[in-house]
């Protein structure tokens, strides 16, 4: 098997993992959101920090560290990002746990675009027309959207937003994804361990206080987390970026699935027109993405020649 078909078949995994993830969350949607995230938060950074060390790259961690402190821009913009990382874990499982897993696929439906957007405004990227007119397509579809709920889908956005920005700062500091998960869970650690002791205090946590299942599960959310971003890592360097952005359609797709079929959450008329819309924008954007890809490959060819 070649390189470029072991990279496809690792990354549709990895969206295959994120898309069933409403499933595990569902699980234990009687423990509150704020004590998911921050057991979220602390697993994660145990666990990925537990097989760093196990795997000998202790070393390689801590001068990542010095690295990032040298460069003190670099490093609060990474503690920023694991702020906005923390925010779109939140936003994900508050959004599970209240039955809107509808509103979760919309959001990362919708954050390519967003993305496409934050990288104009900052990176100074050229929006080609398709782009613009998917945006816009995009944008009229959260529109309805908002008119139909009467108000704003905020955790659809939050999702995307959150994402956009934290993808944003991702893209101008290059680290491994498993140490800069270590990392940025880093963060955040001592903030989930300071609020832990608060819900102790008050007598509102339900690890060790509500049965092994949940125990397991709330500690699980650590692998679940850092697993698929692992797998990512693995199969991203092995195939083109045209066909990680098809893919990662993936995940949003069988989240709607789940939340409609599964968990039976309503799906009407105004609900298709605006995926609809949406779903015309993406298809509009990967399109243009391919067949600039493509372009760029034939161009390189004849410079070759």
């Amino acid at each position: 098997m070649t390189d470029s078909k072991k990279g496809v078949l690792v990354i549709i995994l990895t969206y295959t993992l994120w898309g069933f993830m409403p499933i595990f969350w569902k699980q234990i949607s009687h423990v509150p959101a704020d004590e998911i995230l921050a057991g979220r938060i602390i697993w994660s950074f145990v666990l990925t920090f537990g097989f760093i060390l196990l795997t000998k790259g202790g070393r390689q961690l801590w001068l990542d560290l010095k690295k990032l402190w040298i460069s003190k821009k670099k490093f609060f913009l990474l503690m920023l990002a694991s702020f906005l990382i923390s925010a779109n874990w939140f936003f994900y499982v508050y959004a599970v746990s209240h039955d809107r897993i509808v509103e979760t696929s919309l959001g990362y439906y919708i954050n390519p675009l967003i993305s496409m957007l934050l990288g104009a405004l900052f990176l100074k990227e050229k929006l080609s027309p398709a782009v613009k007119i998917a945006f816009l397509l995009a944008a009229t579809g959260v529109l309805i959207l908002t008119f139909s709920f009467g108000s704003l889908p905020w955790l659809a956005l939050g999702m995307a937003f959150s994402f956009a920005f934290y993808g944003l700062i991702k893209k101008t500091i290059q680290l491994d994804a498993l140490r800069g998960l270590a990392i940025e869970t880093l963060f955040v650690f001592p903030i989930a361990i300071a609020y832990y002791i608060y819900l102790m205090s008050i007598d509102r946590v339900s690890f060790l206080e509500t049965g092994l299942t949940t125990d397991v599960l709330l500690v699980a959310s650590g692998l679940v987390t850092a697993f698929p971003l692992l797998l990512f890592a693995i199969g991203a360097p092995l195939i083109p970026m045209y066909m990680i952005g098809f893919l990662q359609y993936i995940a949003p797709s069988l989240m709607l699935l789940i939340g409609v079929f599964i968990y039976g959450e309503a799906f009407t008329t105004v609900d298709i027109i605006s995926f609809s819309l949406i779903w015309s924008a993406l298809i509009l954007f990967t399109s243009s993405k391919i067949l600039e890809a493509r372009g760029i490959r034939k161009a390189s060819r004849k410079i070759s020649v």
